[in-house]
């Protein structure tokens, strides 16, 4: 139901606008990324094979929960106990963000905005946005355990660093940590759909379906550090080494539609064709489909994500594509966790949320015609107050 009681919001910093903007626990070349040409490189530090082997199983799970309202479910759910968290409302809750530097974390704040906005009981809501700086987040997290709040949401810049930040919050209050996580266990749960392994493989596998043996792979990254990039990786190189595809580049885009579309026409020019292009984020796909136009070459097998824009042109274009998904209606779970949490009851832990996937069968159910191309189809949140309006849409 709709909040029928006064509602603060005290946002610590203006929000940020643009394109992908993070920073990385890496400097320079992640050591997964081959130089250009040279395969899939070497194994990244970041790769856990037990991990990657439970993401991949959990794709044929069912998740437990109600089945409209997939940010409420759990797949394979081990619960903890709340209660000494337990305490009378109104609510302050805050959220250190890493930031709104692309569409998908704008789609996805605009979530979790509209759910506070369900839950009366939230009196306050105090939000800091890192602008995708480590060093502005831990900063965030300190001034935030200032203000009396009682519970606190984190969605980390990068994994490594934000770590002790972290952990020096859980200490005075209760945290929740969502999207990408961090190096310790103090959280009382972490929040992702099934995880960036089973991303990663998806798109792969997709790739070495529908690519005929020996033909060439460009893999696009967006940056090295944060976990679950890399585990997107992690999990296609594992699939790609095992096959008769040959990787002829790993290259990082910075998320950047230009520099995509640049990079690969440089291929193309190298190698006359390019027959499928993965990725590891697909809010540049579009880009990299007009390169080929561009150069006039027939478009490739292609890895893309539910990016209004990717999904439009794929039905238009007829594409040979699959998308992944990481479903922005997770940014709704950790509003309701929290509340969760406050009122003593057990939660996930982790939390593992459903990671559906678009593929030709059943693209139609995502194409969104009157929403704006850069919204995300799985933003679960065509209920919540204010849409289609406030996410851009008409």
């Amino acid at each position: 139901m709709r909040r029928s009681t006064p509602f603060l919001l005290a946002v610590c910093t203006a929000v940020a606008v643009g394109v992908v903007g993070c920073t990385s626990d890496v400097p320079g070349a992640s050591p997964s990324a081959g130089p250009s040409g040279a395969g899939t490189g070497e194994t990244s530090k970041f790769f856990v094979q037990a991990d990657h082997d439970n993401e991949l199983a959990l794709r044929t799970k069912s998740a437990t929960g109600p089945a409209d309202k997939p940010w409420e479910q759990a797949l394979d759910p081990k619960t903890v106990d709340t209660a000494k968290y337990k305490k009378a409302g109104p609510y302050h809750l805050c959220f250190s963000n890493a930031g709104v530097g692309n569409p998908w974390r704008q789609v996805g704040f605009k979530n979790m905005q509209a759910e506070v906005k369900l839950h009366p009981e939230i009196k306050t809501f105090t939000v800091a946005d890192a602008e995708s700086k480590d060093d502005k987040q831990i900063s965030d997290i300190t001034d935030l355990l200032g203000k009396g709040c009682d519970a606190l949401i984190v969605s980390p810049n990068t994994t490594a660093t934000l770590t002790p930040a972290v952990e020096q919050a859980c200490a005075k209050v209760p945290v929740i940590v969502f999207d990408r996580g961090v190096n310790t266990k103090c959280p009382v749960t972490f929040i992702n759909p099934i995880g960036g392994y089973a991303f990663g493989a998806t798109g792969a596998e997709f790739l070495v379906e529908k690519v005929k043996p020996k033909g060439k792979i460009l893999a696009l990254r967006i940056l090295p550090g944060v976990d679950v990039l890399e585990a997107r990786w992690g999990a296609a190189k594992v699939v790609f080494d095992k096959s008769d595809l040959d990787v002829v580049g790993v290259e990082f885009t910075d998320g950047d539609a230009a520099k995509t579309k640049t990079i690969v026409s440089n291929y193309l020019q190298r190698f006359g064709d390019i027959d499928g292009i993965w990725m590891d984020a697909g809010a540049t796909a579009v880009a990299a489909a007009e390169a080929f136009e561009d150069a006039g070459k027939p478009f490739p097998a292609i890895v893309g994500e539910d990016q209004q824009d990717f999904l439009k042109m794929w039905q238009d274009k007829k594409l040979t594509a699959i998308a992944p998904t990481y479903p922005t209606y997770q940014w709704r779970t950790p509003v309701i966790a929290a509340l969760k949490i406050l009122n003593g009851e057990a939660v996930a832990s982790p939390w593992k949320l459903p990671q559906p996937t678009i593929t030709q069968d059943n693209l139609g159910q995502y194409v969104q015609a009157d929403m704006p191309p850069l919204h995300y189809a799985m933003c679960g949140c065509a209920t919540l107050p204010g849409y289609p309006k406030d996410w851009g849409g008409k």
